[in-house]
C-alpha cells in the first residue's frame, strides 16, 4: 500500500544515519516517491549522494537551492508528503520538535506538515531515559506523532542497553501497515468522542474530570486505519491526530458534546463513546468571577446524557459501543448500561486496576455484548487496547 504515496524521510545526525540508505532502498522498492531531508549534522555519518542516489530526488537540507538562489519551499514539502519518516531521530531533533524550534528545513517542514509523522529514536541508554527526553517523547506523543520505540542490544558508546533504531525492515512494515490496514471498514463512518467536558462554573472555574483522551483518540486512529472515515468529537485535551481520514472538532461543555453528536448520528454507521462526560453542570454560570468569601452552595442540573440519547435515536444497522469506568459491582454495573443505553458493546474498566483509568498510557478492559458474553484484556498500553477494540467491532460486525 506503500505504492504511490509521497515519503519525506528525514535524517539526523547520529549513527543510525547509515540504516537511513536500506529504509530508503525499501521505500523505493515498494514504489513510494521519496525525498530525503538531512540535518546537517547528518551529513558527518552518511552521504548525500548516497540517499540521492537511491531516492532517485536530490537530498534537501538547507533552505536555499544550491547555485540557483531559489529556495527549499518547506511549505510545500509539508503538504506534498502522505508521511514524513524521521529516522534516525537524535535526543537534540527530540527536543526542538517538542518545542517548536524549526532552526533546519527539516524541522521547518515537519511543523509545516498535516500528514502523519513517524519517529525513530536513536541515541545512547542513558540520553533515552534522561527525564528531559522522556518528558520530550511524551509531548511528541501528544501531538499525535507516531513513537517507533528503539531497540535492546549493543550501541555506539559501547553499552548495552535500549537505544537502538528500530531496524528499516521493521519501520517499512509498520509504515506499510498504517497505508494498509485490513480496511474491513472501507466505506463505514463513524462517530468517536473522546477526553473530559468542562462545565463552567464562572469565567475561570469549572467542574471537570481527569480524562486525558489518550483511549479516545487511540481507538479514533485505529478505526481510521481500518478504512472508516472518522468523525472525533474531543473536549479539552492536549491529544492531537494528524490521520487523514480523522476530522476533528473540538467541544468544551456536554452541551456542546450532545448537540455535536446528535447532528452527526444519522449519518454514521458505527458511534463509539469513549468521552468521560459531566453528569452535572451548573444550575447557572456566574458572569463574573466569583470572589472568595465564606463558603460557596452549587446548584447542580443533570447534563443531557449522550448515550441514552443517542440509544433512542439508533436505527436498525447502527452500532454503539459505551465505556464503563466503574469501582464497585463492575461488571453488575456494566450490564445495566448496556441495557439501558441501547449499547451493542460495552468496554469495562476498573479504578481499581493498577495502570487504568484516566491518565495513564496503559488500560486494563473487558468487553461485553449484548448476549452478555464477555472478553477480560491484560494491561496494555491504549493503542494496543484500542486495536482490541477495534477489532471486537469487527468481528461482531462481520458475525
Amino acid at each position: 500500500m506503500i505504492s504511490g504515496k509521497k515519503i519525506i524521510l528525514g535524517v539526523c545526525g547520529g549513527i543510525a544515519a547509515y540504516k537511513s540508505a536500506v529504509l530508503t532502498r525499501l521505500l523505493v522498492k515498494a514504489g513510494a516517491e521519496v525525498k530525503v531531508i538531512m540535518t546537517p549534522s547528518a551529513h558527518s555519518f552518511i552521504t548525500p549522494l548516497t540517499l540521492s542516489s537511491l531516492s532517485r530526488n536530490p537530498v534537501l537540507t538547507s533552505f536555499e537551492k544550491e547555485d540557483t538562489g531559489e529556495w527549499n519551499n518547506h511549505v510545500e514539502l509539508g503538504l506534498w508528503a502522505d508521511a514524513i519518516i524521521i529516522a534516525p531521530v537524535t535526543a537534540n531533533t527530540l527536543a526542538k520538535m517538542a518545542n517548536g524550534i524549526c532552526d533546519n528545513l527539516l524541522l521547518a517542514t515537519y511543523l509545516s506538515a498535516r500528514c502523519s509523522v513517524w519517529l525513530a529514536p536513536a541515541m545512547d541508554l542513558d540520553m533515552l531515559q534522561h527525564p528531559s527526553t522522556k518528558s520530550n517523547i511524551e509531548k511528541i506523543r501528544s501531538f499525535g506523532n507516531v513513537l517507533i520505540d528503539p531497540t535492546h542490544g549493543e550501541l555506539a558508546s559501547g553499552l548495552t542497553g535500549t537505544g537502538r533504531m528500530a531496524e528499516p525492515e521493521d519501520i517499512f512494515n509498520q509504515v506499510d501497515f498504517f497505508f494498509k490496514g485490513s480496511q474491513k471498514l472501507k466505506g463505514k463512518t463513524v462517530l468517536v468522542t473522546a477526553g473530559p467536558t468542562y462545565e463552567a462554573i464562572d469565567p475561570v472555574r469549572f467542574i471537570g474530570n481527569h480524562s486525558s483522551g489518550k483511549m479516545g483518540f487511540a481507538i479514533a486512529e485505529v478505526l481510521a486505519n481500518e478504512g472508516a472515515a472518522v468523525n472525533l468529537i474531543a473536549g479539552p485535551t492536549d491529544q492531537q491526530t494528524r490521520h487523514p481520514g480523522i476530522t476533528v472538532k473540538h467541544v468544551t461543555s456536554a452541551e456542546e458534546m450532545y448537540n455535536a453528536c446528535t447532528s452527526l448520528f444519522n449519518e454514521v454507521d458505527i458511534t463509539v463513546l469513549a468521552a468521560a462526560v459531566a453528569d452535572y453542570r451548573p444550575t447557572t454560570q456566574a458572569t463574573e468571577k466569583i470572589k472568595k468569601n465564606g463558603s460557596l452552595t452549587l446548584e447542580l442540573t443533570k447534563t443531557h446524557d449522550i448515550a441514552a440519547s443517542l440509544g433512542k435515536l439508533k436505527r436498525e444497522g447502527q452500532f454503539v459501543v459505551g465505556f464503563a469506568l466503574e469501582t464497585q459491582q463492575e461488571e453488575e454495573n456494566a450490564l445495566k448500561k448496556l441495557e439501558s443505553k441501547n449499547f451493542d458493546l460495552i468496554v469495562l474498566n476498573s479504578l481499581k486496576d493498577a495502570g487504568a483509568g484516566f491518565g495513564y498510557d496503559t488500560n486494563k478492559i473487558t468487553i461485553i455484548d449484548r448476549e452478555h458474553k464477555s472478553t477480560s484484556f491484560a494491561l496494555k498500553d491504549k493503542k494496543s487496547v484500542a486495536k482490541d477494540i477495534v477489532q471486537a467491532i469487527i468481528a461482531k460486525l462481520h458475525a
